[in-house]
């Protein structure tokens, strides 16, 4: 558990999609993005619609496809792979927000 949250290690490509468990296909993730995610490795875009690839944090620059709303503690997608790993993984969710509103009071919040 880190900063009250479980996290669990990811498959970021699963193996039953023929992901393996090297190194470079694993990832620490919340347990609940983990389980939101299941084998999926794509996902509707909101905007239009149109399946895009999720993130992949091994191979892709988080900068790239999301941002910080600071007052609000969301996270936006600025590409459709940002926007359709934000809602399907839910990382706005009232349960992350309040956690990030706990970690920037004691100085754990990411940054962009």
């Amino acid at each position: 558990m880190i900063v009250g949250i479980p996290m669990v290690l990811e498959h970021v490509v699963p193996l039953i999609a023929g992901g393996s468990s090297a190194t470079d296909n694993l990832c620490l993730s919340c347990y609940r993005c983990n389980e939101f995610k299941g084998a999926r490795q794509m996902a509707p875009d909101p905007v239009d619609g149109q399946v895009a690839p999720l993130y992949h944090p091994r191979q892709q620059i988080w900068q790239e496809h999301f941002a910080w709303i600071n007052d609000t503690m969301a996270i936006h997608g600025l590409t459709p792979t940002g926007r359709a790993t934000v809602n399907l993984l839910r990382l706005n969710n009232d349960w992350i927000i309040q956690a990030r509103r706990i970690w920037a009071q004691i100085g754990l919040q990411p940054r962009s």
